[in-house]
């Protein structure tokens, strides 16, 4: 019995419980951090539990980039996102399997993914709301749900995580001290609880993690009623909890939560509640909390016997597995490009068509704007890196001649100035870009961990703990960047840096620029002759615990927009690719400009000097199709009056330029439907530290937004007919079929999105209508679809004011259905729940 825990056919929770027996208390505390170190002596390896799989496996070199979540929510296509995520878990499995052949165990290369992100998108400032799937609980259910069953297949392939738990979207600048304390319960239970619900009893989600923000005064990682009463006890959850990363330190960190005096104690006390596993290296205190009786070893065993549990499912442990043949040639392959341009298309939504679009190709077209060909705006965050991205501007010259296209960017995102890059003259050993090579040490001495090849302007930052490379340190490290640049013309081209940590540039061995913390389009200027080569060599040293390089090379251009105007004068169509983009908006950044904050938003219009050529091409007679590049929803009122058609395209991911150009073109008939709602002004929203949903989203805006949640335009028509129920009545054991009749009144084949709402005109004090169903049917022109919708107890689910539950309350239910959340694309029938 001794050597229980290496019986393969023992279940994985015996084996785990029969190995921890074998475990000193310092070899559990060990493995509790997500670093977790190897035990030789027992045959337990070395294990990274920190790993990403966002909308593809992330920071982790190759891998198919699909669009960012929020775009894959206008899908409202669950099934397709389940073979996004089960493409995902596939590249997963190969990576792994290069690396466990390797022998490497780094973070970014196991088995333990922390996605899905179900946190529910209650303001569209909060920058990290581009990982959700919007603001609706169902819709968010679904599909995380989704997410997890692609990712974990029977519980086998990989983990997924539900996070982040509880009550957490923002803000972002002060997550590590706001206290969301003043939470009805209603919205509580019926808003924020909903999906972590689902994805735990439905999907059987292996991990959840603890958000940083406190819960009614207490940190979420050491919260007993969230971790305990409502994770365990009314939910049984058997799975693991983990922390967020250093949400540990907080507890016991002055200036942030600090309910705890010191390590020992918001260690003990994050155990005792719940979660098992730290990403962070607090719980080393978990001896220190032992010693002084803050913590039996009794509770420490419980957290230890989930951790292995989880690695003994997965396989992890050294035996073999039915996923250890998935070939290293499924990562990036052509199905999954395809699917990543499926996806792509299924997501965007058709906003404004005053009868310009579809496009035809015989028009002579302007392309403007910062997004036009912004390659790594379309990966969105928490990404990976395809071998191959298509912005719009190269979608748009495969379709057009030369002299059909004029390419003229009129503006930056926020800038007056904008630096055009000249990236792509850039080259070394036959490859387009630059060499990079890194090293462990702060200088770039001796044989370098490893060497790789940038084909796009630097764009690194270990936020998030984001490696520069595989095998390179978070911090304490140098790289040095090689290449051959060979201009075209004669002229002055400027260096852009952003960057925390060291920079010695040179061009042919001369040094050009030496410094640190350097923020300029122009850090530094050089005069250049066309054809000659110039080698150019950039050593960077990391040496600060904030580390980030971004650097570019081009010719600085003033924005003067009335030259920009008149130099599209001729076009008949100006495609204008706008928004924003992950740099501006996302997770806790440490620059901000102007309307930004922290990665978060303070103002959600579209930035001024964008807004501004807008005004002018409109004056100037253009026609303007608007393309929204954002992760969040934009104010576009304003953009809506100036333009002829707007497209939100999101962060589309890897194929994202080719989906929007077929949809312009008409190749792609758009049916993506809003997942958020799009306000007309930052003034329709509430307070963003407020986390009471009055007033916010569809179910409890009171004003009419620009667009509603669920909109979408199709090239065709739709019309609704009269819905039949197979019952009036229900009850908790009777299942009945709604049946929506729905006819494509136009000339094209589209597809539609069929949306069942319910609501209750007893409570007024409740949502006026809440999201219970959907379905993406494709119908022919002329034909009509019998979508058939089965509609249970719970469906019906409601908050209980009485007993502060969800749950279907006897009485009369309105059930609406149509295309949008808006009341006036709504039909209404009836139904009794006894």
């Amino acid at each position: 019995m001794a050597q229980e825990y290496k019986d393969a056919s023992l279940p994985a929770e015996v084996r785990a419980k029969a190995l921890v027996k074998e475990l000193t208390l310092e070899e559990k505390i060990s493995l509790m951090m997500n670093e977790s170190p190897a035990i030789p002596r027992l045959g337990i390896k070395a294990y990274e539990w920190w790993n990403e799989a966002l909308h593809g496996v992330g920071r982790s070199g190759l891998a198919t980039v699909f669009p960012q979540c929020i775009g894959m929510a206008a899908s409202f296509d669950d099934g397709l996102l389940n073979r996004v995520y089960t493409a995902v878990s596939d590249e997963a499995r190969a990576k792994n399997n290069q690396y466990k052949q390797a022998g490497k165990t780094a973070r970014y290369q196991g088995l333990t993914f922390w996605t899905p992100n179900v946190n529910i998108f209650r303001d569209p400032r909060w920058g990290r709301g581009q990982e959700t799937y919007g603001e609706d609980p169902y819709l968010t259910s679904v599909m995380g749900m989704a997410v997890v069953n692609g990712l974990q297949g029977d519980g086998t392939k990989t983990h997924a995580c539900a996070k982040h738990y509880a009550v957490h979207s923002g803000p972002e600048w002060n997550r590590h001290s706001f206290d969301a304390s003043q939470i009805a319960p209603r919205d509580l239970w019926e808003t924020y609880l909903p999906a972590f619900k689902s994805l735990v009893q439905k999907a059987n989600v292996r991990e959840v993690m603890c958000a940083y923000n406190r819960f009614e005064g207490e940190p979420c990682c050491d919260n007993n009623r969230l971790l305990q009463q409502i994770l365990r006890e009314e939910w049984g959850y058997k799975g693991l909890v983990v922390s967020d990363c250093w949400a540990i330190n907080d507890i016991f960190t002055p200036g942030h939560h600090a309910t705890e005096p010191d390590s020992a104690h918001a260690t003990a006390k994050a155990v005792y509640a719940g979660t098992d596993l730290e990403c962070g290296s607090s719980y080393v205190s978990l001896r220190q909390a032992v010693e002084q009786g803050l913590i039996s070893e009794e509770r420490i065993n419980q957290a230890v016997e989930r951790l292995l549990t989880a690695r003994y499912e997965l396989g992890e442990m050294g035996e073999t597995t039915k996923w250890d043949n998935i070939p290293a040639s499924v990562v990036d392959c052509q199905q999954h490009r395809d699917l990543a341009l499926q996806m792509a298309k299924e997501s965007i939504v058709l906003l404004k068509n005053e009868n310009i679009l579809p496009l035809t190709k015989n028009l002579k077209i302007a392309l403007m704007g910062p997004n036009m060909n912004d390659s790594v705006m379309q990966w969105g965050n928490y990404n990976g890196f395809p071998s191959h991205t298509t912005t719009l501007e190269m979608a748009l010259r495969q379709r057009l001649s030369p002299d059909q296209l004029i390419v003229e960017p009129g503006c930056g995102h926020t800038s007056a100035t904008r630096l055009e890059s000249l990236f792509d003259k850039c080259s070394i050993d036959g490859q387009p870009g630059f060499r990079a090579s890194y090293w462990n040490q702060m200088r770039p001495a001796g044989v370098p961990v490893t060497t790789v090849q940038i084909k796009e302007p630097f764009h690194f930052t270990t936020l998030g703990a984001t490696v520069f490379a595989p095998g390179v340190n978070l911090s304490n490290f140098s790289g040095m960047y090689q290449t051959t640049f060979t201009p075209d013309k004669s002229e002055t081209i400027s260096f852009a840096f952003d960057t925390d940590g060291y920079c010695l540039l040179t061009v042919d061995g001369k040094e050009i620029l030496r410094g640190g913390h350097l923020t300029s389009t122009h850090a530094a200027t050089l005069q250049v002759e066309a054809g000659r080569q110039y080698d150019i060599r950039l050593v960077y040293a990391a040496t600060n615990e904030s580390v980030k390089l971004k650097f570019d090379l081009g010719r600085e251009l003033p924005q003067n927009l009335s030259e920009s105007v008149n130099r599209v004068k001729d076009a008949d169509v100006v495609i204008f690719a706008g928004g924003i983009t992950p740099d501006l908006e996302g997770e806790e950044k440490p620059v901000s400009e102007e309307g930004f904050k922290g990665g978060d938003r303070t103002r959600i219009e579209l930035p001024a000097i964008q807004l501004e050529l807008l005004r002018q091409l409109k004056a100037a007679g253009k026609h303007i199709i608007f393309v929204n590049y954002s992760g969040s929803a934009i104010a576009l009122t304003e953009v809506a009056e100036l333009c002829d058609a707007v497209v939100q395209a999101w962060y589309p991911g890897q194929d994202g330029g080719e989906a929007v150009a077929q949809v312009l073109f008409g190749e792609y008939n758009p049916a993506g439907r809003l997942p958020v709602t799009f306000y007309k002004s930052t003034e329709q929203l509430p307070d963003f530290e407020d986390y009471s949903m009055k007033g916010r989203t569809y179910r409890y805006m009171t004003e009419k937004p620009l667009y509603p949640f669920g909109y979408g335009l199709s090239y065709t028509s739709f019309k609704y007919g009269k819905a039949r129920l197979s019952s009036k009545t229900m009850s908790a054991d009777k299942e009945i079929a709604l049946s929506i009749p729905v006819t494509n009144t136009g000339n094209q084949d589209g597809e539609e999105v069929v949306q069942v709402y319910i609501s209750r005109s007893d409570d007024t004090d409740g949502p006026a209508r809440t999201l219970r169903a959907f379905r993406r049917v494709a119908i022919p022109k002329g034909q009509t679809a019998i979508v058939e919708i089965p509609l249970t107890a719970e469906s019906l689910e409601w908050f209980d004011t009485q007993t502060n539950t969800m749950r279907a309350i006897p009485g009369t239910y309105e059930i609406l259905y149509g295309c949008s959340s808006d009341q006036s694309d709504l039909k209404t029938l009836t139904v009794k729940y006894e």
